[in-house]
């Protein structure tokens, strides 16, 4: 496949909400530590996915509005996050991927600037994919280099997150056409991570009050739709999806910067 055969060659040349971008930009020359440039590159996981569901929403004419004005505000996040990171970090090898992933962002935001087709659709979910696979590589390469670790909990709140971007992902992706195994598979997967880690952090026992009402909102609301989401070969849902995935994912990026205030 043509997109494959693209991403093939790129990648053979390069071998948690936590902080807000506004305020990486007052620090202005102000080195950011690692633990920082940990958060970003987490919080570009979520993004990743979010672009790509964004585009297939607009595509597909669902929630158009809100997805064209969400798709230019993530884009702008994402470019954000990837100028802090280049500039902050030296290391040859994760600046390597870093640069990687800038060839794909610039990829993908050219692409959802053409008019919607179902090979577009397939380039812009592999463009996502791989996006995910090198801020995924980022993040864990500066967790092994720095002698402060992230916390699991925020790490797990920030994967929370992309999660839900991603299961809104597959699930119109499916609705438009891209019916293959995998689709329902990657899909089928993310519904059951999503449960597994949220069972984990519901449980903890170090959660605050407020952080626990969080959990309470985003468990009564995953006990209905979860069982959407896993009916994606049925479908008919795509608005539920796109608002309550959009919800999910905002609550657990503001659980991550109260995981991190306490830690």
């Amino acid at each position: 496949m043509k997109t494959k055969s693209i991403i093939t060659q790129r990648m053979s040349l390069a071998l948690v909400t936590l902080l807000s971008f506004s305020q990486f930009a007052l620090a202005g020359s102000n080195k950011l530590t690692t633990l920082e440039l940990i958060n970003i590159a987490g919080k570009q996981r979520m993004l990743s996915q979010r672009i790509s569901k964004d585009y297939l929403y607009k595509g597909g004419n669902i929630a158009v509005s809100k997805a064209d004005t969400q798709l230019s505000e993530t884009l702008k996040e994402s470019l954000d996050a990837q100028k802090i990171l280049q500039k902050s970090i030296d290391n040859p090898k994760i600046t390597n991927l870093i640069e990687f992933v800038a060839m794909n962002y610039e990829d993908i935001a050219e692409k959802t600037k053409e008019k919607f087709s179902k090979d577009n659709a397939q380039y812009v979910l592999d463009l996502s994919e791989s996006m995910l696979e090198g801020n995924e590589y980022i993040m864990t390469s500066l967790n092994k280099s720095s002698k402060v670790h992230t916390s699991k909990l925020i790490d797990m709140s920030e994967r929370q997150a992309m999660l839900s971007q991603r299961i809104a992902k597959y699930y119109i992706a499916y609705q438009l056409g891209i019916k293959d195994k995998n689709t329902v598979h990657q899909m089928n997967k993310a519904v059951k991570l999503f449960s597994d880690n949220h069972k984990i952090l519901m449980q903890n026992k170090t959660n605050t009050p407020e952080i626990n009402l969080k959990f309470k909102k985003i468990d009564r609301l995953w006990k209905i739709v979860y069982k959407f989401y896993l009916d994606i070969e049925t479908g008919g849902l795509p608005l539920i999806v796109f608002n309550t995935t959009d919800d999910i994912s905002a609550k657990m990026d503001e659980i991550a910067s109260m995981y991190l205030k306490i830690k």
